[in-house]
């Protein structure tokens, strides 16, 4: 999710966490980036300011996924290969993933 400033938590973050969001990753130093988990499934919501470079990769990662059959399939088999572990924090679970990531980015 993109918004404005990030760190301006109370302009976004009340509907989210109506809707059953909450708040588990706040990086001021890394692009303001935050984190929430989803209400009843296993999901992952990073919110960016517009300048980020990560908007860019994360646009480019699912335009390579849209495009190649053969990536979207190794990253949905990581991904549930992965989602049967039990992590105690996201980031381990980002970075068990991070070199099937970068593999699929370099062919973008």
């Amino acid at each position: 999710m993109v918004v404005p400033d990030p760190a301006a938590e109370s302009r976004y973050l009340p509907p989210l966490e109506q809707a059953g969001y909450r708040l588990v990753i706040r990086e001021p130093d890394w692009h303001e980036h935050r984190a929430l988990k989803g209400p009843d499934t296993n999901i992952n919501l990073h919110v960016h300011r517009p300048a980020s470079p990560e908007v860019e990769r994360h646009l480019k990662f699912r335009d390579r996924l849209r495009a190649d059959d053969a990536d979207r399939e190794l990253y949905q088999r990581t991904k549930r290969e992965l989602a049967a572990r039990d992590w105690t924090y996201i980031q381990q679970y980002a970075d068990a993933k991070s070199a099937v990531v970068e593999e699929i980015l370099s062919r973008s």
